[in-house]
């Protein structure tokens, strides 16, 4: 698929060519795009140059993932021209969350039933069959079926109209997109390479096109492809400042190339532009962007700013008094199981979180966590009582995934502290054999305690140094550049005598603590590495 090269702004004989273009499909001339803050992109619809304003900034915010902003985008477009059929099918795409599991069928089909109560009558105000086309694809999105069936009949539906309409970057792109959300939330590597395929075609055509720059991101964001995400993480934010989303999404390249600095500075750009949202349109505490905080927060951890994520754990504390969403409890647990988990203050917080009606994930989480705490602080009993919870929570869909593996974690370390060291060294075993079945993925990793990196470190604790490097180094292949892999990388190696290894991760080390607290645990300064390693130092 090629993409003829386009400009935005056309001198004055080829705009005219332009209009005569579109005229002769039936469309109205294209409106040069009012908000460069969200990027630029040439969709032209049969809508009046008022309604077409206002639908373009729709899509701009659509492919930034504003869903509520587009969402209102689109509505003012149908207001200004009723019956504008294009107005509609954008206001049902932002009911549709790809990447995120969600898809509000009720709502789309809704909004779609203000344009007319059937769909034969919906495709009758589409003027053109380019819009047809696109008004199709939603009908096919929002038709009977299960959520998986709709996405890959939609991805199927969008990949013909982009086929019929080879210059269409509009059609590609959403093509691509739907390539994405047709995996189900699964990391399916040929399905992500045949939606960057496309949109790498599109932002070649366009470098300006924010869903080109953001798709292209979701693509590449796992440790292995992460290298060739980089230049459009390098872009995305610079393209579409205005949307606080798109300040974060470059976070998805650089966590997963462990590059701190860089990750900690764009999710503190989105949470400030989140809360400048909330300010201007008087929100409630609910819409503030806690995805990115949990970002911030763990990239803050591996640059050793304790004091800055505990900051953000407490304001999110504070935030849960005031808001009790499902959401908002999720996100808490969250941060308080990384900064336990990070900093090894076990019981340096006395936060609780109610965990009724949270997923299975959420509250196997959270008694993993409890019973690590326990392990940790010599309470036996507690942690027997959390696995005991944790393990009540297991059935055949999820024993092999994460709440399996943080059981065997929990299960190794309770057998360790009992001094059943080879039973927990199984277990723990067991625990990294079942990580490497689960999907490369993006951002902090899950479950939060890399189970690499823990049998790593029980290695290390039982002398067996050089197993622990191999066991470092397969963690920080999953998760580069994670602070506290690359510092057991360094004791480990430096035990077993493996010198130029310890000595180029304390190097590492040393250049992503450089804005570490100055007092920390004994276990996470620069200084206690040179004492342990005054020979690499």
């Amino acid at each position: 698929m090629k993409f003829p090269a386009r400009n935005v702004v056309l001198a004055p004989a080829f705009a005219l060519a332009a209009v005569a273009v579109l005229a002769a499909i039936g469309c109205g001339p294209e409106v040069s795009p009012s908000a460069p803050d969200l990027g630029r992109l040439e969709f032209p619809t049969s809508a009046s140059p008022s309604a077409q304003e206002h639908f373009l900034r729709g899509v701009l915010l659509l492919h930034s993932f504003e869903y509520d902003d587009a969402r209102e985008a689109f509505v003012e477009a149908g207001k200004t021209e009723p019956g504008f059929a294009m107005a509609y099918w954008g206001e049902a795409m932002t009911h549709n969350h790809p990447l995120w599991s969600q898809r509000d069928a009720e709502a789309a089909r809704a909004a779609l039933e203000r344009l007319a109560p059937t769909a034969e009558e919906r495709l009758a105000k589409a003027p053109t069959e380019r819009e047809k086309g696109y008004l199709r694809a939603v009908e096919t999105l929002y038709g009977e079926g299960d959520k998986h069936e709709r996405d890959v009949a939609y991805r199927d539906s969008m990949g013909q109209l982009s086929a019929e309409y080879p210059g269409d970057l509009e059609a590609a792109a959403f093509h691509a997109l739907a390539n994405l959300g047709a995996s189900d939330g699964a990391r399916d590597t040929r399905a992500y390479m045949r939606a960057a395929a496309i949109v790498e075609e599109v932002f070649a055509a366009n470098s300006t096109h924010p869903g080109a720059a953001h798709y292209l991101i979701h693509s590449y964001d796992d440790p292995v492809h992460a290298p060739l995400g980089i230049r459009a993480a390098r872009v995305y934010a610079k393209i579409a400042p205005a949307a606080p989303h798109a300040l974060h999404m470059p976070s998805h390249i650089f966590v997963s190339m462990g590059m701190w600095d860089e990750a900690s500075a764009s999710n503190e750009d989105s949470w400030a532009a989140s809360d400048a949202r909330v300010a201007r349109k008087e929100l409630t505490v609910e819409a503030r962007g806690y995805h990115a905080l949990t970002w911030l927060q763990y990239s803050y951890l591996q640059q050793g700013r304790f004091r800055d994520a505990r900051r953000l754990l407490d304001s999110m504390a504070a935030d849960v008094t005031a808001e009790v969403s499902k959401r908002m409890r999720g996100t808490l647990l969250e941060l308080r199981a990384r900064y336990r988990i990070e900093t090894g203050q076990w019981d340096g917080d006395s936060i609780e979180v109610a965990t009724e009606g949270l997923s299975k994930n959420a509250a196997a989480g959270n008694h993993f966590l409890l019973g690590l705490s326990a392990v940790m602080s010599r309470d036996s009993s507690t942690a027997k009582s959390e696995l005991r919870a944790l393990e009540a929570l297991l059935d055949d869909e999820n024993s092999n995934r994460e709440p399996g593996l943080m059981a065997n974690q929990l299960r190794g370390m309770i057998e360790l502290r009992q001094g059943r060291k080879d039973r927990a060294v199984e277990l723990l075993r067991a625990a990294a054999e079942q990580e490497d079945t689960l999907d490369l993925s993006y951002g902090p990793p899950k479950p939060p305690k890399p189970a690499h990196e823990l049998l790593a470190e029980v290695l290390l604790e039982l002398g067996r140094a050089a197993e622990a490097q191999v066991q470092f180094e397969r963690a920080l292949e999953r998760a580069p550049r994670r602070r506290l892999s690359l510092l057991g990388l360094t004791r480990a190696a430096d035990q077993a005598g493996n010198q130029a290894t310890a000595e180029n991760a304390y190097r590492e080390l040393e250049s992503i603590l450089h804005r570490a607290d100055a007092k920390l645990a004994p276990f996470a300064t620069v200084a206690a590495i040179h004492n342990v390693l005054s020979n690499c130092a």
